[in-house]
């Protein structure tokens, strides 16, 4: 008799083991939530120096999209260039610090003030040159 004890409890200690290995790999199988998107920076932008009749916006315009930020560049009647970035913090950080800082060919920035800017950019409306303001 003491042999059938032993035996039926090896039996359910089995069950037992199988039954939380099982539950361990539904567990350790389960998706993970997807992960948060990244947070977005916007950054408004001045740009000073030889910034206009040298196709600074479209050259803006044309380089904000190759980094896929949203926001809009356009001419001021005082001679610099206005911009909004809006995207992935490194990519707006690329466009601001390294990009605009230098321009296309024939510019020659002489300043640059960044601001952070809490404007509503909608990001359907993509990246976009604005009439002079």
């Amino acid at each position: 008799m003491n042999s059938i004890c032993v035996k039926t409890s090896l039996l359910e200690s089995s069950s037992l083991l199988s039954i939380n290995r099982s539950m361990n790999v539904i567990a350790a199988s389960a998706t993970p939530p997807p992960p948060m998107p990244p947070a977005l920076k916007t950054i408004r932008v001045v740009v000073k120096g030889r910034v206009q009749g040298v196709f600074f916006r479209d050259w803006t315009v044309e380089n904000a999209r190759q980094l896929a930020l949203n926001g809009w560049v356009r001419n001021r009647r005082d001679g610099t260039v206005e911009a909004v970035f809006s995207g992935k913090p490194e990519s707006v950080q690329e466009m601001v610090d390294r990009r605009c800082r230098v321009g296309p060919p024939a510019a020659v920035v002489t300043g640059l003030d960044a601001f952070p800017s809490d404007e509503a950019i909608d990001p359907a409306q993509g990246f976009q040159r604005k009439p002079t303001a």
